[in-house]
């Protein structure tokens, strides 16, 4: 299984619609809307290396509102448990989605 992470700049008034598109996208899992210099981050997870040119190229480029993205490649993944726990930091149990 490969993992890849997309980092996107959008269109600042375009920012829901295009994150709901590339939810859309075969081979995107997740999507998160973030904030700092990006505006969104897709998790990609495909069965082969070669699927990440088709996704990339052929399906987030293609996205409208798209005006920059960045591409990186996991190498390793660690304990799934430990890695959710860190998106909940800050929230109260209550607020905590899972």
């Amino acid at each position: 299984m490969v993992t890849a992470i997309v980092m996107v700049q959008a269109e600042r008034q375009r920012i829901p619609e295009t994150a709901e598109a590339l939810a859309g996208v075969p081979g995107v899992r997740e999507v998160y809307s973030v904030t700092g210099e990006w505006d969104i981050v897709a998790i990609l997870k495909l069965s082969r290396y070669e699927d990440l040119d088709d996704v990339v190229t052929a399906g987030l480029r293609r996205v409208e509102g798209i005006t920059r993205t960045q591409t990186m490649l996991a190498f390793r993944t660690y304990n799934e448990a430990l890695l959710d726990q860190g998106f909940g930091v800050g929230l109260d149990e209550g607020q905590q989605q899972r």
